[in-house]
């Protein structure tokens, strides 16, 4: 079914309409959520109550394309992501004064499949991992995110670096085949 027409019919409260776009975005959303929160259990319920505001919100929701759809409901998984943890006070910035002496040949991440990507993001500090999936896969800007997180800008400055830090070493670490090479 396309998608301009289960809004519309989600628009209208009809529970196959719901279910099918539920059905047509779940495993994606579910991913989303789980870059954000740990545990996959925490995740869906996020991904759940995404949904359900979702659902509240489509009447007040103008479908443009498919695109524009899409990125709607990710913003309010990223929301519901954020708010659950803000209910646990999980915005703990970690302070790392560790240099590596090696960096990663850029090729590196061309052979890594995505799933070890996301992996790696996933082990990342709850701040570290925050700040960076806001910045470099969702697209907000330092100063958005300062505003989301209720941080400075210097500080999302600070995580993102620290982020990128600890995927470098995480890298290094756990991918000893993968090309390295000194500063």
């Amino acid at each position: 079914m396309e998608l301009k027409l289960i809004i519309n019919e989600c628009k209208q409260q009809k529970l196959t309409a719901q279910k099918c776009l539920f059905d047509e975005l779940a495993a994606q959303m579910f991913l989303l959520c789980k870059r954000y929160l740990k545990t996959s259990s925490i995740a869906e319920d996020a991904m759940m109550n995404g949904f359900v505001q979702v659902y509240k919100s489509l009447l007040k929701f103008s479908y443009v394309d498919d695109k524009s759809t899409v990125a709607w409901i990710k913003k309010i998984m990223v929301n519901e992501c954020l708010q659950e943890l803000r209910k646990k006070q999980s915005f703990l910035t970690i302070a790392s004064n560790n240099k590596v002496d090696e960096t990663i040949d850029n090729t590196v991440f061309e052979k890594m499949s995505a799933e070890e990507i996301y992996k790696l993001i996933t082990i990342l500090p709850t701040g570290y991992r925050t700040v960076f999936n806001l910045f470099e896969i969702e697209g907000y800007s330092h100063k958005e995110i300062a505003t989301i997180l209720k941080i400075s800008e210097g500080t999302s400055k600070s995580q993102l670096s620290r982020a990128k830090q600890m995927l470098q070493d995480l890298i290094i670490k756990n991918n000893t085949s993968y090309a390295t090479k000194s500063k």
